[in-house]
């Protein structure tokens, strides 16, 4: 999988509105960060769920990635639970897979800012895609 070409998409794209970047992607887990400012808080002066959850939802897609070796999937259902509000400063969803068949895989996400404090935890099945062949 060529990453560089995957991100030059992604900053594009929903991604890139964000502010989204890839730290790590390997077979195990992944990692993504978002700088957070103004423009991702909500009146209440804390980090958007919708920011949250998107780290979260773009985090375990990208490892359903890693893991397919470029085949993406789709989420198909999202549970989120916010924990710890999070504000302005630099966030970090990290990605695990939990479970795989041969037709979907159900991963957990959290994300936590710079001090380690645990804002916010996903769990999220994706439908991959047909085998080819």
């Amino acid at each position: 999988m060529d990453w560089n070409e995957v991100m030059r998409k992604e900053e594009q794209s929903f991604w890139g509105m964000l502010g989204m970047k890839l730290i790590s992607a390997e077979q195990g887990h992944v990692e993504i960060g978002v700088t957070a400012g103004d423009p991702h808080l909500n009146s209440m002066g804390i980090v958007h769920g919708g920011v949250l959850s998107s780290m979260m939802d773009q985090a375990m897609g990208t490892l359903v990635a890693v893991v397919k070796e470029g085949s993406f999937g789709v989420t198909t259902h999202l549970n989120v639970n916010f924990l710890s509000p999070m504000r302005k400063g630099e966030l970090i969803a990290t990605a695990f897979v939990l479970h795989e068949t041969r037709r979907t895989m159900t991963l957990r996400a959290e994300v936590k800012n710079h001090e380690g404090v645990l804002g916010c935890i996903a769990t999220a099945t994706f439908r991959l895609p047909r085998e080819q062949g």
